[in-house]
């Protein structure tokens, strides 16, 4: 009956993150058909996509892999592992954001601006969102490297649920944008 009941606490939150992301899935979803049928309609910018995008990209992506690594390393006991690799996704995280307002910055420089043609208000906006749910990701991260390095290490089952939580959540932000930005490369 507990053992029952403990797999409930850790099924509920995980359930509800992935229903979460399904929501978010959905809005991106509709926001790149909604890109696809605008882009149909004509009178559509065509720009280069400023070179700090492709870069965000790989840092993103690399941030998944540290995190992965510090999740593994927290499981099997790897405990200065662990801690290196979590404030390096946290860092890797926040330099996807720098990335991104740079290449906002350069969009802008060669005159893509956010009021301005259709092609380049749905870049900003797709971009823009998804910035701010890696944002929501970060607090995240920051509560978990917080609980690292203020918490006694020790692998606990309810200390490795909610760290499965934040992985899943960055690992769903990140190849989020690995698709969105695909996507946008090739229209």
């Amino acid at each position: 009956m507990i053992e029952q009941k403990s797999k409930r606490a850790f099924y509920a939150p995980l359930f509800a993150l992935w229903t979460a992301l399904g929501s978010i899935a959905m809005m991106f979803g509709a926001l790149t058909s909604a890109y696809l049928v605008r882009q149909a309609a004509g009178n559509w910018l065509e720009f280069r996509i400023p070179d700090v995008f492709y870069y965000s990209t790989g840092i993103i992506l690399f941030s998944s892999l540290t995190l992965h690594g510090s999740y593994w390393a927290f499981r099997n006991g790897k405990e200065t592992l662990y801690k290196a690799l979590l404030p390096l996704s946290l860092i890797l995280g926040i330099m996807f954001i720098v990335m991104q307002y740079q290449g906002w910055n350069a969009l802008y420089s060669i005159g893509v601006v956010l009021d301005g043609n259709p092609g380049g208000s749905f870049f900003y906006v797709i971009s823009g969102i998804h910035a701010a749910h890696v944002i929501g990701g970060l607090f995240a991260l920051t509560v978990a490297v917080a609980h690292a390095f203020t918490l006694t290490y020790k692998v606990t089952e309810k200390r490795r649920r909610r760290f499965q939580l934040v992985l899943h959540y960055w690992h769903f932000v990140d190849f989020l944008w690995l698709y969105l930005f695909l996507f946008l490369l090739i229209q």
